[in-house]
C-alpha cells in the first residue's frame, strides 16, 4: 500500500489509469464520468487511505462546487421551510446540480444576511445562488446583482431583470383556473391569495382576464388578500361565512396548501364541494390527489424548472448568454370542482 502521507491525487490517477481531473470528478461522485470509473476510483481511494483536502481544492482553484439555494420568505409571514411546494422545488434542485457535479447548500432569506454576494460567494460557501421566489420585494435579490454573482431566480419570467428568472405562465395558470370555474357555472369566484407578490399578481390578472372574456363582472371584494398558508386560509374563510354568509361559488387559490385550508373550512360547515363552491388550487403537490375531494389545480413542472434554473446558473459560471425561461403549467381536473 502506498504511504497515504505522500499519495497525491496525480499518483493516485496514475494507479487507476486516468487523468488527474478524471480521479478528481470520480471522487466527487460526478455523474459526468462513467459509474464503473466512480467506484473503481473510488475503491481504490478507500484502499489507499486517501481523501481530498477539500479546504485546500478550494484555495487553489477558488471553486467550492456548491450552490447555494435561498428560499426567499416575505417578512410577517408564517409560510416556512416545510412549504410543500418549497420541498419539491428543493429536491428537484438538488437532483439537477448534482447531475452537473454541484451540490447543495440550502438557506432561507431570514437566516442569510441582506449582501447575499459577501455572505455565499466572497466568503467562498458557494459558487453561485439559486433563489426560489421573488416575493413583494426583491431588494436582496437586485443587490446580489449588482456584485455580479452567478444568480438565477424562480419567479414571474415575465419581470424585466437583470438575471435570468424560471417561472410557470402565471397568468396562464390563474386564467385556465377561473375559466375552468366559469365553464362548472361558478359565477362569484374568490381569488384567495396575495396579489402583491409578483407571482400571484400575474395569476391575478389572469382570473381578471377570464372574467372580462366570458362576460362575467370582477368584483374587487372577492380579491382576499391573505398569507400563503392553510391556516390563513382556514381562518379567512371562516370569518367570510361568518359575517356574509356563503357570498361565493367558486375559489381560485394562489396555493395547494391555502385551497387545504379552504376546503377544510367549508367541509367543517357542511358545504358541499364541488356542488356549492369549487375549489382550484395551485402547483399540484402530492398531497392535493389524496384530499377530499381530491383538487383540481394548476400544476407546474418543477423537473423541468430545475434543470432549466441549473442551466442558467451553468451559462453564467461559464460566461455563456443567459435568458429567462417559462416552465410547463397545465390544469389538473379533479373532484373538487368536477360535477358528476
Amino acid at each position: 500500500m502506498v504511504s497515504e502521507t505522500k499519495l497525491t491525487l496525480a499518483k493516485l490517477a496514475e494507479l487507476a489509469g486516468v487523468s488527474t481531473s478524471t480521479a478528481s470528478r470520480a471522487l466527487k461522485d460526478n455523474p459526468l464520468i462513467k459509474k464503473e470509473t466512480r467506484s473503481k476510483i473510488q475503491a481504490l481511494a478507500k484502499q489507499q487511505n486517501f481523501s481530498i483536502n477539500t479546504a485546500a481544492s478550494r484555495l487553489r482553484t477558488q471553486k467550492t462546487h456548491v450552490i447555494a439555494v435561498i428560499l426567499n420568505l416575505v417578512d410577517n409571514t408564517e409560510q416556512s421551510t416545510t412549504d410543500p411546494f418549497l420541498l419539491k422545488l428543493v429536491g428537484e434542485l438538488n437532483q439537477a446540480l448534482n447531475a452537473s457535479g454541484y451540490e447543495l447548500l440550502l438557506s432561507n432569506s431570514f437566516m442569510a444576511s441582506d449582501d447575499w454576494a459577501n455572505y455565499f460567494i466572497r466568503s467562498q460557501r458557494a459558487d453561485g445562488i439559486l433563489v426560489i421566489g421573488q416575493g413583494k420585494s426583491t431588494d436582496k435579490i437586485d443587490l446580489a446583482a449588482q456584485s455580479a454573482v452567478p444568480l438565477v431566480v424562480w419567479g414571474d419570467a415575465k419581470t424585466n431583470a437583470p438575471y435570468p428568472i424560471v417561472g410557470g405562465n402565471n397568468f396562464e395558470g390563474g386564467y385556465r383556473a377561473t375559466e375552468h370555474l366559469l365553464s362548472q357555472g361558478a359565477r362569484r369566484i374568490l381569488f384567495l391569495g396575495d396579489s402583491e407578490h409578483a407571482e400571484m399578481s400575474e395569476r391575478y390578472k389572469g382570473y381578471r382576464q377570464a372574467h372580462v372574456d366570458s362576460g362575467t363582472d370582477v368584483d374587487p371584494g372577492c380579491n382576499c388578500a391573505i398569507d400563503i398558508t392553510s391556516a390563513a386560509a382556514y381562518a379567512y374563510i371562516n370569518e367570510r361565512i361568518k359575517q356574509s354568509g356563503l357570498d361565493f361559488d367558486g375559489i381560485v387559490c394562489v396555493s395547494d396548501m391555502v385551497a387545504l385550508g379552504a376546503l377544510k373550512a367549508l367541509k367543517e360547515r357542511y358545504v358541499g364541494i364541488p356542488g356549492d363552491v369549487g375549489i382550484v388550487g395551485y402547483d399540484d403537490i402530492s398531497i392535493a390527489e389524496l384530499m377530499h375531494p381530491s383538487l383540481t389545480t394548476i400544476r407546474q413542472n418543477t423537473q423541468q424548472a430545475a434543470k432549466l434554473m441549473v442551466i442558467e446558473l451553468l451559462n453564467q459560471l461559464e460566461n455563456r448568454p443567459t435568458h429567462n425561461q417559462v416552465v410547463e403549467t397545465s390544469l389538473i381536473v379533479r373532484r373538487s370542482t368536477r360535477h358528476e
